[in-house]
């Protein structure tokens, strides 16, 4: 099956990884600071944005690696927000020789004990899914990441709740009519932290939900040498709604560790 990927950019190879919310698209604001110094890919993965949800099992991870081979990048920072986060982590155990450092923001990790909040707004969206009711679930989605527990949607840039909102449309548009049939390619990553050896950054945004906040603070110990920093006014999105200091903070970490 065909992903969707768009390269461009010469110099150190940079792999942008979308959040659950989002598609490539999120990555709009980064794109032209991103390309004018690296060469960089950002990609759909299958059931986001221009990448369709076949039935069949699959991994996220494999899918990266196989795009990583195609459009010849050899050794790449990954920069991964959430669901692409727990991707990067993935990639970089299931094939360490093909990444020189992890950028994980509000990242994802197989077997976190999620809080009963997070479990109960999950079922919350879920429902009204079921119910065909696609408005209310990304209402639900945009009101939990976007804006977070502490501030309502309002505080949230209009055009940034709207970006988001149309691109968790799209997932899910592709991803009900589909059983989801994802796999892990590295099932044990939280397990497995220690063994990452690359340059690490953790970021996350002050008001994202407790759960990611753990998450990080975990990533933040157990990968050797990582560095934790935390981006005021934002939730889980920091890249749209902090875009200035989110590529100054990225870049200036792969700069240095480059």
């Amino acid at each position: 099956m065909e992903l969707y990927a768009e390269v461009a950019g010469e110099g150190p190879e940079i792999v942008l990884l979308h959040e659950g919310i989002c598609d490539s698209r999120m990555w709009d604001p980064q794109w032209e600071a991103f390309t004018r110094s690296h060469r960089v890919m950002r990609l759909d993965f299958r059931g986001y944005g221009r990448s369709p949800l076949e039935p069949g099992r699959f991994a996220s991870a494999r899918d990266v690696i196989e795009l990583l081979d195609r459009h010849g990048f050899e050794r790449a920072a990954l920069v991964g927000v959430s669901l692409g986060g727990r991707v990067a982590l993935e990639v970089a155990l299931a094939a360490p020789e093909r990444v020189t450092a992890l950028v994980l923001v509000g990242s994802g990790l197989p077997g976190h004990d999620w809080s009963e909040e997070m479990k109960a707004t999950w079922e919350e969206e879920e429902a009204a899914l079921r119910s065909g009711n696609m408005d209310e679930a990304v209402d639900i989605s945009l009101r939990t990441w976007v804006a977070g527990p502490r501030r309502k949607p309002e505080d949230v840039d209009a055009d940034v709740r709207s970006r988001v909102a149309e691109m968790q449309r799209r997932a899910y548009e592709l991803q009900v009519p589909v059983e989801d049939e994802e796999e892990l390619l590295v099932d044990d990553v939280a397990q497995r932290l220690g063994e990452i050896k690359v340059p690490t950054l953790v970021l996350v945004g002050e008001e994202d939900v407790p759960d990611i906040h753990a998450i990080a603070d975990r990533l933040a110990h157990e990968i050797p040498g990582a560095r934790r920093a935390t981006i005021a006014n934002t939730a889980h999105v920091p890249s749209m709604e902090r875009p200035e200091e989110f590529e100054r903070l990225v870049l200036g970490f792969l700069d240095e560790v480059g």
